[in-house]
């Protein structure tokens, strides 16, 4: 089988997917061979009423469309490859959304909110995010979400989150967990990227770490190539076997060439002093992602660059979305 024949035969999932909050960039990922991707509900900042918002907006996007649909369970995913559909599975980055009210989990289940990321670099309700100053883990009210969140059957997710946090979330938690997006500081040492020990935890909850495009999560040196892309891929699937790796890539606004270099700058800022990235993590743009697969629609570079690394058959289609696939049943149900 030829790399075009495996990425259009694969179910091809993107679990973190900023950019689709434009959703005309939606197109992008459909021309990229996607199965279902993750936009990100909020996230950085917000509340219920943000929160709430944005989950309505994605239910008008797949009202109005015959191409899109709601994933709930993971044979959602399995009918949107059957049908040519893509699969929306709404993903929060950061708690700020449930303000300090559990049973607004419930209320953003039934809405479809399907994986819940705990924090967003900084301390909130739950804990402490990965760029905050201390790491405490999971405060009280945290341990009460990550329970509500298992008797929901929602995905916790310990993406930007802090390692104490994450580790404690793991242990609280009685489903897998999952990061949805962090790459191995054994491979770039960047503090936003996550431990050998985090990485072996999350993998015997029986979850997946999402590999990042977001190039200074991978290098140093401006644009990432795509081999450093699969470097980390293959760096974890040595450390805890091919089950546990997926991708994140991370595709969002700020980005090269969605926006410009003066306006990526100006959204960077912003975001320097709100507090939500920390320079020595976060240098300045442009970000231009992996070369080859600078954006959704080039993501068939992927599966050939991963055939051309000697990955078998199975192995990508894992990588590419079967190793989702098993948590989603998992947790979520078939």
């Amino acid at each position: 089988m030829n790399a075009d024949q495996l990425h259009e035969s694969s179910i091809i999932i993107d679990v973190t997917c900023p950019l689709a909050k434009d959703h005309k960039y939606v197109e992008w990922w459909r021309e990229g061979g996607a199965t279902a991707i993750a936009p990100t509900i909020t996230g950085m900042a917000g509340n219920a009423r943000s929160g709430f918002a944005m989950v309505g907006g994605w239910h008008r996007y797949i009202r109005e469309r015959d191409d899109a649909m709601l994933v709930l369970n993971a044979v959602d995913i399995e009918r949107a490859k059957a049908e040519g559909k893509i699969g929306i599975i709404l993903h929060c980055q950061g708690t700020a959304i449930i303000e300090d009210e559990l049973d607004l989990l419930d209320a953003y289940q039934a809405a479809g909110l399907r994986v819940v990321q705990l924090c967003y670099n900084r301390k909130n309700l739950v804990g402490d995010g990965s760029g905050e100053r201390t790491d405490a883990g999971l405060s009280y009210f945290g341990l009460k979400v990550v329970e509500r969140l298992n008797a929901l059957n929602m995905l916790v997710d310990c993406a930007h989150t802090g390692h104490h946090t994450s580790m404690d979330a793991i242990d609280a938690s009685s489903a897998p967990v999952i990061i949805s997006h962090a790459n191995a500081y054994a491979v770039q040492d960047n503090a936003r990227n996550i431990s050998d020990e985090l990485i072996k935890a999350v993998a015997a909850s029986g979850g997946v770490i999402g590999t990042v495009g977001f190039p200074p999560f991978l290098t140093w040196e401006g644009q990432p190539s795509l081999d450093q892309f699969i470097d980390d891929i293959a760096y974890k699937a040595n450390l805890v076997g091919i089950d546990h790796v997926g991708i994140g890539v991370d595709y969002y606004l700020g980005q090269h060439p969605v926006e410009d270099d003066a306006a990526a700058m100006t959204r960077y800022e912003q975001l320097i002093a709100a507090g939500l990235w920390q320079r020595s993590e976060y240098p300045p743009p442009p970000y231009k992602f992996p070369s080859g697969i600078e954006t959704p629609k080039t993501l068939p570079r992927l599966t050939e660059a991963l055939l051309a690394r000697s990955f078998s058959e199975q192995d990508i289609r894992k990588i590419l979305g079967l190793n989702w696939m098993r948590v989603y049943r998992a947790v979520w149900g078939a």
